[in-house]
Formats: structure tokens, sequence, C-alpha cells
């Protein structure tokens, strides 16, 4: 109340004609509350997607090109193994002598790990040998110690980058560096620990994610050394080729395609990822879901304009005399209209707010139950906000006009 008597006069007896028809005006404030709310989920919504996915991809690196050997079995391993050596580093190599704008590359291959322990712990973490570059490229930063580098791989040193994770349960409570674990049945020296980087999902449009955090990281040449492979195994499990120029991935993609095929002589025992791509096709899909919210958003504004002009048409009915006494008073037609659409405003601003509030509060609902990501672009919501009021001022538009014509001796006749 105290609020209310500051406001001015001509606004405080807006406010208290709509108080006085509160039920009606309730019902009216809904549909611009639903659409507003609506709104706001939806921005939130999908601005925490957006950010959630290029965070995905950004672990793949978005200046990437990934080359990946695919699985086969053992028949179809012997086939292709008769025209393709499959995934090599020299394959990384020439597509470094090739591809446009190729800055530098890094490879991996996975080791098949049975046992991996410590004197203080054991772990599940998995192995794996990878080129000095693997974590710059990966976007991999060291919390501890150091990374691998060229030095390591060219000595075939046993030494080895944990994860957050696998250091955490080889090493409970202790500092990992310059310990010894075991991994099948070599020993390698700790000289590094991953900061922790939880990504929340194991895959981006259906691209498995690195899962880092339980990794043991060798030299590529160590690994390929001191652990046993398969005859026709691949060389490298993948490599990551790194463009210096985002705006060539398309075009380097497109080379890198060609080069392999002819390397492998058309055997499809590789694929190709462009993960720049995966953002756009995750933000295509993203482009869906708002759609569809922008679409129950729009019918949920449209009953709520629709909901104003009929209460304002109301109040014009039920007010004749008041508004045939105004006139017979000397208030001019543009007076009349005024008044009517500061009640409209009022109607408008309080939906807008609620609505920010129910919208907020409906985002960290789906956020809870769908497990999605929720972030806040203040510029567009308070955009979207204020077309919504802008909306519901339109249709308080014409009521006022229809009451500003009403001519004052018949309005002051009526009962």
């Amino acid at each position: 109340m105290n609020l209310l008597h500051r406001l001015p006069p001509i606004w405080r007896e807006a406010v208290e004609e709509l108080w006085r028809r509160r039920l009606r005006t309730l019902l009216t404030l809904l549909g611009l509350i639903f659409g507003v709310g609506a709104i706001v989920a939806m921005q939130a919504v999908g601005e925490g997607s957006r950010r959630e996915a290029l965070r995905l991809v950004e672990s793949l690196g978005l200046h990437n090109l990934i080359a990946e050997a695919k699985p086969q079995d053992e028949d179809t391993l012997k086939e292709t193994r008769e025209r393709s050596l499959g995934l090599t580093v020299a394959d990384a190599s020439a597509a470094m002598a090739v591809v446009p704008g190729a800055g530098s590359y890094a490879a991996e291959k996975r080791v098949r790990t049975h046992s991996v322990f410590s004197d203080a712990g054991h772990s599940d973490a998995q192995a794996t040998g990878v080129s000095a570059a693997w974590f710059k490229l990966s976007s991999l930063d060291v919390a501890k110690g150091r990374a691998l580098s060229a030095e390591d791989e060219a000595s075939l040193a046993a030494v080895a980058v944990l994860g957050h994770q696998a250091a955490t349960d080889l090493f409970p409570g202790a500092d990992p560096i310059g310990q010894l674990a075991k991994v099948n049945h070599v020993w390698v020296e700790v000289v590094g620990v991953l900061a922790d980087r939880d990504l929340g999902k194991e895959d981006v449009e259906g691209v498995k994610l690195g899962l880092e955090s339980n990794r043991i990281y060798l030299p590529l040449a160590s690994a390929r050394a001191r652990f046993r492979f398969q005859p026709q195994e691949d060389e490298i499990d993948r490599f990551l080729l790194r463009l210096d120029d985002p705006n060539q991935l398309a075009g380097g993609a497109g080379v890198l395609a060609a080069l392999l095929d002819q390397r492998h002589a058309g055997m499809a025992d590789y694929q190709l990822v462009v993960p720049q791509q995966l953002f756009q096709q995750h933000q295509k899909t993203q482009r869906i879901f708002q759609v569809v919210m922008g679409a129950i958003a729009g019918v949920s504004l449209l009953v709520g304009g629709i909901g104003i002009m009929n209460i304002m048409l109301a109040n014009v009915l039920e007010r004749r005399r008041e508004i045939g006494l105004l006139r017979a008073l000397g208030a001019r037609r543009r007076d009349v209209v005024a008044q009517f659409l500061r009640e409209a405003s009022v109607i408008c601003v309080v939906g807008a707010l609620i609505g920010l509030l129910f919208g907020t509060v409906l985002a960290y609902l789906i956020a809870t139950f769908a497990g999605w990501q929720v972030a806040w672009a203040p510029i567009p919501i308070l955009l979207s906000a204020g077309f919504c009021a802008l909306v519901g001022m339109a249709f308080g538009v014409y009521p006022a006009r229809q009451a500003a014509q009403l001519d004052p001796i018949t309005a002051l006749r009526h009962e």
C-alpha cells in the first residue's frame, strides 16, 4: 500500500480501478504471464544448451579435423588390410603437407588395459599413447607437474600423465608426481596430473568424448614399443589436425577426406569428424526446439492480448456514464484514451514482471527434470519481456479509442 501511495495520482487511479475488478484482471494476466514465462524459459534453456554444446565441442577442438579408425570385425579387417594399412602416423604427416592451413597434428593409440595399480591404490582407468601435442590440441590443462614432451617420445620414456580421477584412485591423499604406477605389466613414473574437467556428458551429436578424467596418458612411441597390439590393428586410432584458420575447416575437411581416400585405396576404414559441424548440427536441432517453444509462447501472448482487449472493452461498457461525465466536464478524447491505456499498461507491466519470475522458475524446473543447462543472456530476455508488454499494449489501443469516441450525452443517459 505504501508503494501504491507513492505513485502519481493518475497511475494510482489506474491501479485502483483494476484492483476493484481483481479477479477479472488476474484471469487476464494469465495469458500474458504464460507467454512471457515461456519466452524467458526458452531463452534461458536455449542459451544454456548452446553454451553446453560449445563447451563439449571445444573439448574436441573447434579448429580441429579428426580422423578416426573404424572398428571392424576380424574377417572384414583381413579383407581391408589387403588394400589399406589402416590409419597411420604417415597419414597425419601427409595431411600436414597437403591440407591448406594445417598447423599441427597429434595422434592417439589406445592400449588394451587389464590392470592399473600403485602401492597406494588401484584404478579402472584406460591407458592411451599420445603424441606430445595432444594436450594442446585437446584443450587439456596440466594441474600438477608437466605434460608429455617430444623428448619423452624420442627416448621411449616410461612416464605418464594421469587424469584427475585416475590420480585420485591411484594415490589417494598423496602427491602423485614422481610416484610409480603399473599399467598392465609396465611400470611408469607419473610426471603430471590433468586439471579436472567434468564435461557432464559422454558424447555430443553421437560422437564420443574423451573421458579424460579417467585416463593414463603415455608417450605414443613408448606405448607402441612397450605394449602388445594385434598384428592387423591400425597404427593409431585417431589423429587431430589443427587448422590455423577456422574458415578453412570445410575446405580442409574435403581435402583431408580425398587424401585419406587415396591413401586407403578407397576403403572406408576411417571416419572424419569436424567438431565445428557438430556444433552447427546441434544448433539446428536447438532451433527446432526454439521454434516450437516460440509458437507456444506466441499463442499464449495472443490469448493474453485478447484477454486484455476483452477486459478493457468490458470496462468501457461498464463505465460509460463515467466516461460521459468526464467528457461533459471537459476531458478531451486523448485524455480518455490515455486513461484506458494507463490501465492496459499496468496490466502489461505487472504481467511481464510476473512472467519473468514464472519463466525463471520454469527454466530451472526444466533443467532439473530434463537434465538441461540454464544460462542467462539478460538483453534478449529483457527485450522479449518488453516486446510481450508492447503486444499487450497494442491490444489495449482499440478499447481505449472506443471509449474516447463515445458520445457524452448518450454515455450519460446509459443505465
